[in-house]
């Protein structure tokens, strides 16, 4: 991490710390409902820097044939959905890194794909709830590192890493996470020679750069005061999250993939880190990995930091051997 990220994570800390109080936050949400919250300890939650929609989610963004993009070079990570019904679609995380939650509708289901740079947590949730349909975007917080959304509908914030609902009328709610992964833009292409990839979003940013410049590199974690994760893991080192059982990225590359407890988890490489080289697509390669059941399908899974897992799963499991 650079100096000027660890001075600024040291600032934000102090002030969120001044700030772990709810009414703080009144003035600027005044539509969310405070008095309804799993959170026990305010101080977790900090704000990350940018304002409410300071991060701008999309909804409904367009889509062109993987044949005709020109931008995204072939190593570079994409987020897919393959959704029977629909052609498969790759949400390129050279957006993704600038807007954290894509709204949109596949095959008749609402979803919303979200990324958390600072947990590499990449993970995609049906929109729909007992109360209807959310539409979801980047509330500027951070709790134990990893993003806080909210709906439009509620205003309610939920915990990205978890996808629950975690302040507001909504706490407790859950939604459900469905079946995607990570891989490169030439691995899509690939199985999907006529599968669609997001379009570029009409915003001033500077696509394909990495804001995050050597932070999967770093010692320690942006915003975060937890504990380290057990068993001498490194706190940003990548796991596969299945469930509450977390795989070591090093071990499943060392074994050429794991067949355990009812998964399968491939690697193979080709994948470039996107919080790695001031270039996304010029990052060290970190490989692509599949999660399926004993049948083949798809399950959904998230690769993360480690220090993510221990925080969310303090009694998960850790599948060392």
């Amino acid at each position: 991490m650079t100096r000027f990220m660890t001075m600024l994570s040291a600032l934000i800390v102090m002030a969120g710390l001044a700030q772990a109080d709810p009414s703080f936050w009144r003035h600027e949400w005044p539509n969310t409902n405070f008095n309804r919250t799993s959170v026990t300890n305010w101080a977790e939650i900090m704000s990350g820097g940018p304002p409410k929609d300071g991060i701008p989610a999309l909804s409904n963004p367009d889509f062109h044939k993987v044949g005709s993009e020109r931008r995204i070079s072939g190593t570079e990570p994409v987020i897919t959905v393959e959704i029977d019904g629909a052609s498969p679609r790759a949400y390129p995380l050279r957006y993704l890194t600038w807007h954290e939650i894509v709204n949109d509708r596949v095959g008749g289901i609402p979803i919303a794909v979200t990324f958390c740079p600072l947990c590499n947590s990449g993970i995609t949730f049906d929109r729909r709830i007992s109360r209807g349909t959310l539409s979801f975007g980047v509330s500027g917080k951070l709790r134990n590192s990893d993003m806080v959304m909210f709906d439009r509908e509620t205003e309610s914030w939920w915990q990205q890493a978890i996808g629950e609902a975690i302040v507001g009328d909504l706490t407790g709610t859950k939604l459900r996470a469905l079946p995607s992964w990570m891989e490169s833009f030439a691995q899509f292409k690939a199985r999907n020679p006529n599968g669609l990839v997001m379009s570029e979003p009409e915003y001033n940013r500077s696509y394909g750069r990495n804001p995050y410049v050597g932070y999967d590199r770093s010692a320690r974690p942006f915003l975060y005061t937890g504990e380290n994760p057990p068993h001498g893991i490194s706190p940003l080192e990548r796991v596969v999250r299945v469930g509450d059982r977390a795989w070591p990225l090093t071990r499943i590359r060392a074994e050429g993939g794991v067949r355990e407890a009812g998964v399968n988890i491939s690697w193979e490489p080709g994948q470039a880190s996107a919080l790695d080289h001031a270039t996304i697509a010029k990052g060290r390669d970190v490989g692509t990995v599949r999660v399926r059941d004993g049948q083949g399908r798809d399950l959904a899974h998230d690769v993360m930091f480690a220090f993510a897992f221990h925080a969310f799963w303090p009694k998960g499991r850790w599948m060392i051997r």
